[in-house]
């Protein structure tokens, strides 16, 4: 039987693979208007995103690679993947919940304990279970002290691929112990096609007055500061290259853009938080989240080492981030929105990525 090739030039036999004794696979949704989402089981990851541009030509938005290989062997970059238990950072690897001292959370970036650590959860294998030709639902439970955390997790994402365009992800979690959970999807998007250099073209508004500044090594100092004045101001659209460059202190520290806004909503509300727009393409990108923050991250780290699909390398700033969550190392800042989950509760977000054209 000839492999299926995706629309977005994926041959699906190329993510079937066992990884620690489970089975891997790659799930083609598709909506009424002929878009096309890919997912694998492979970390819960988001390979490709075919959206249609002002010509109408299906246009491939995310950065990924080839093939389940390439995702065990290229840098460890999170491209699509679902990062967890906690993404973004916790200060020096460790934390205090209900009086006990937990400090054997991998220190993997810097100083600080990132996405999880190395065995989070983008590289673990999860059940997957497609719902309907657009939906798709993956669930994995994290034994009690995986990575250090407490409590064994139920963890359950679900994409599905709505025939408005847009890319729905929502999460739920429950766990048997008091523990700490933040959990997103770590896609890298460029509107003009994935493999274009650069995103300092693309426009773009944040939904935010506030965002969260940081010392050297990515941990926020505590309390927020405004946006007003600075070149941390997207509340009216720039161009994301516009000031990325400026004599900031925050972007030198960060090499551009890696900060965490916070929305302009209710607790607990779906709102909005983000537009990004490429003038190339035409294509729009609403984002909505339940989360209090998004991570903006401009790709300052990509390499151009390892090659992408349809061949293409992606350098330094050729994709942006927009990672809906909790803020950075909330374990060990009481005044943030809390990311504890206690047993009997259950852990809720959703985010939407809406996707038109102008």
């Amino acid at each position: 039987m000839k492999p299926e090739l995706t629309l977005s030039g994926l041959l699906t036999d190329n993510f079937s693979k066992f990884i620690d004794g489970r089975e891997v696979s790659l799930c083609v949704l598709v909506n009424k208007q002929g878009s096309e989402l890919t997912v694998t089981n492979y970390g819960a990851t988001v390979i490709s995103l075919m959206v249609p541009d002002k010509d109408m030509k299906m246009t491939d938005v995310v950065l990924g690679y080839n093939t389940i290989d390439d995702y065990l062997t290229a840098e460890k970059l999170y491209f699509g993947a679902v990062c967890g238990r906690y993404a973004n950072r916790i200060a020096n690897g460790q934390f205090v919940l209900d009086g006990i001292t937990y400090d054997q959370l991998q220190v993997n970036n810097g100083p600080n304990h990132l996405h999880g650590g190395t065995k989070g959860f983008d590289t673990v294998v999860w059940d997957i279970q497609q719902k309907d030709c657009q939906t798709v639902e993956m669930r994995y439970t994290s034994a009690d002290g995986e990575e250090g955390y407490p409590g064994t997790l139920e963890t359950v994402v679900s994409y599905c691929l709505t025939d408005d365009n847009e890319v729905v992800i929502t999460y739920e979690a429950k766990t048997d112990k008091p523990t700490v959970l933040n959990l997103t999807n770590h896609s890298y998007f460029n509107l003009s096609g994935a493999g274009n250099p650069s995103i300092d073209h693309h426009l773009l508004m944040i939904n935010a007055d506030d965002y969260l500044p940081t010392d050297a090594t990515a941990i926020p100092f505590g309390q927020p500061e405004k946006v007003a004045f600075t070149p941390m101001d997207f509340r009216t659209p720039h161009a994301i290259g516009e000031r990325i460059n400026d004599n900031f202190e925050q972007l030198m520290f960060g090499a551009g853009y890696d900060h965490t806004y916070i929305i302009n909503k209710k607790p607990g509300a779906l709102g909005f938080a983000v537009r990004c727009s490429s003038p190339e393409t035409g294509i729009v990108m609403d984002i909505f989240t339940t989360q209090p923050g998004v991570q903006l991250y401009t790709g300052n780290w990509l390499s151009g080492n390892d090659q992408g699909k349809s061949g293409h390398n992606y350098p330094r700033r050729s994709a942006v981030c927009f990672e809906t969550q909790h803020y950075p190392d909330s374990p060990n800042k009481p005044d943030y929105p809390t990311c504890v989950l206690r047993p009997g509760e259950v852990f809720t977000h959703k985010t939407v990525y809406k996707f038109s054209f102008t």
